[in-house]
């Protein structure tokens, strides 16, 4: 019987740098995606290129995801001169616009509701054309 020598070795675990994982994920890509021949070809496991690929896509979407710049209130300066130490005024909200009622014109007037719930009020001095390209733009509109 011939003698036999098995020399067991354990194997360390192997440390990757990010070019060799790079290289080895765009080899990945040009094997059309096929992660098991790039792991047979270099003796690795198919999970940690798996792996790699998808921490590779994440931070691939956390750098494209758009950043929303932080909100800056603004203000107006008071006084002419630019010596002047003034404060920022606040920001004041602007006061919603009041509808004008027909009654309130005090002068005949009509107010037209359409059938999308849009409401138009004229005088009495409007004009028959300015009326009438301004419904016709309503229509168009609903």
């Amino acid at each position: 019987m011939a003698d036999v020598e098995i020399i067991a070795r354990v194997e360390r675990r192997r440390k990757w740098t990010a070019p060799e994982k790079a290289a080895l994920l765009a080899e990945v890509e040009a094997e059309g995606g096929k992660v098991t021949v790039v792991a047979r070809r270099h003796r690795i496991s198919e999970s940690v290129l798996y792996n790699w690929r998808a921490a590779w896509k994440a931070a691939a979407a956390v750098m494209q995801a758009p950043v929303t710049p932080p909100f800056i209130p603004l203000g107006v300066f008071g006084g002419s001169s630019c010596g002047d130490t003034a404060a920022l005024a606040q920001p004041q909200p602007p006061e919603p616009p009041r509808p004008v009622r027909v009654s309130d014109s005090g002068v005949g007037g009509i107010e037209i509701v359409l059938p999308n719930g849009a409401r138009v009020s004229v005088d009495a001095f409007v004009s028959e054309k300015a009326l009438s390209r301004v419904l016709r733009a309503m229509k168009g509109a609903t």
